[in-house]
């Protein structure tokens, strides 16, 4: 479990085709803290630690997640936002985020409103996946509020802060974004198709 607050980015070092799978190897900032089996989420992604060398480790993306995720459009060089599991001794700085993506979405527009910056994101929306205005979204791992939820799109405003200290900097239109819906929204989404079921 996670929260959406970034610790760090990471960088892809090499990437090795496995079958239908796919090796990748990082460099971050605290690759000697970590275990082997550790859970780890990249860009929202929750990947287990399969390898530590010195200064890299290596996660293994199986196909089902490289078929809901943005991870098929990493390369070697590509910056990604990574958060350790939750220790449940402190405060829960963001939200509920279990690190597994729901499925993709493409950036409609940034705009960079005198410091902060505003993006729209499309997605395929359902009753299962929606967003309402002052809810909870990840995008690329990170924790966000919607501020402006429609058909298929939301919008997000990003503080100066997170936009340099996470890979929002490097988004460009009509990049793909990994998205996890709010877990809460999710149960209520399936209640209710359940319950209109049985009328």
């Amino acid at each position: 479990m996670f929260t959406g607050i970034i610790e760090a980015t990471g960088k892809v070092e090499k990437i090795d085709r496995n079958e239908s799978n796919i090796d990748f190897t990082l460099s971050g900032p605290f690759t000697q803290e970590l275990k082997i089996d550790q859970s780890l989420a990249h860009n929202g992604c929750c990947l287990t630690v399969v390898e530590i060398t010195e200064n890299t480790y290596k996660v293994t993306a199986i196909n089902e997640t490289l078929e809901k995720t943005n991870l098929n459009f990493w390369n070697v060089g590509t910056e990604v936002n990574l958060e350790r599991c939750l220790r449940f001794e402190g405060r829960l700085d963001g939200h509920i985020v279990q690190g597994h993506v729901d499925k993709t979405g493409t950036v409609e527009s940034i705009e960079n409103q005198d410091g902060s910056y505003f993006i729209t994101i499309n997605y395929d929306e359902s009753a299962e996946y929606t967003t309402v205005p002052q809810g909870s979204i990840t995008v690329n791992g990170i924790s966000l509020t919607v501020a402006e939820s429609g058909d298929g799109k939301f919008s997000v405003a990003i503080i100066p802060y997170t936009w340099e200290f996470t890979n929002m900097k490097n988004l460009q239109k009509d990049d793909v974004v990994n998205l996890e819906f709010d877990i809460i929204g999710k149960y209520v989404a399936k209640l209710l198709k359940k319950q209109n079921a049985i009328k």
